[in-house]
């Protein structure tokens, strides 16, 4: 039999809305912009946009939107075994003045004040059958060769972390990671500085050469 060829990617995308101390979250704005982006400005050969979903800024509130999205796109995809699923996701560092890809997420919910439905967790397990706090996971997707996609003159001030925090970003990516494992899918958590820090056109160009790298990378 001849080879099948590469397989196709379809990258999905999810944001947050806004949250205590961040009226304006940055990635609401690139999740709900993002489909009209790139329709303009084109994407590589073989990679699809999926879903672009915003999500509350919650832990447990949030798990119903994402996994209603996840497994609905699983089910679709189950016919089409040429097809590599990834999920990225996005979230705001209000500290930050750069971007930065997250490698890690921690079964570990200590959240620093309560989320958008009023649960603060403090040293809580995320998934309980994963053991304690301690345990970690890790994405399948090559990061440092993401980092090196941008160090070519791409001009974006972009770094690999170890540590997505212990907030409502990483209970998100922390699932994921786990459904994505299970799934045979990829995921990903990418932390965006706010608007007043890296403007909106640069976000959006930020975002767009992601998807690029993400699919070089696969």
């Amino acid at each position: 039999m001849g080879s099948e060829g590469p397989k196709a990617i379809t990258i999905h995308v999810t944001g947050f809305k806004k949250f205590q101390g961040v009226p304006i979250n940055p990635t609401e704005f690139i999740v709900n912009n993002l489909k009209d982006y790139v329709e303009k400005k084109g994407l590589p050969a073989g990679v699809t946009l999926g879903s672009c979903t915003v999500l509350e800024v919650a832990g447990d509130g949030a798990l119903p939107q994402l996994y209603q999205t996840m497994e609905s796109v699983v089910s679709k995809t189950d016919a089409n075994s040429n097809a590599n699923v990834v999920w990225l996701h996005l979230g705001v560092n209000s500290g930050a003045a750069r971007f930065a890809i997250e490698r890690l997420a921690a079964n570990e919910a200590t959240f620093r004040c309560s989320d958008e439905l009023g649960w603060q967790p403090q040293q809580v397990p995320i998934v309980l059958e994963d053991g304690g706090i301690s345990r970690t996971r890790e994405t399948s997707l090559p990061v440092d060769a993401i980092l090196n996609f941008f160090k070519k003159g791409k001009g974006y001030d972009v770094m690999v972390s170890n540590d997505a925090g212990r907030f409502v970003c990483n209970y998100v990516y922390y699932h994921s990671l786990r459904f994505a494992e299970q799934k045979g899918n990829k995921s990903l958590f990418v932390h965006v500085p706010l608007f007043s820090r890296i403007d909106e056109e640069t976000q959006m160009r930020f975002i767009a050469s992601l998807l690029e790298a993400i699919a070089s990378a696969c």
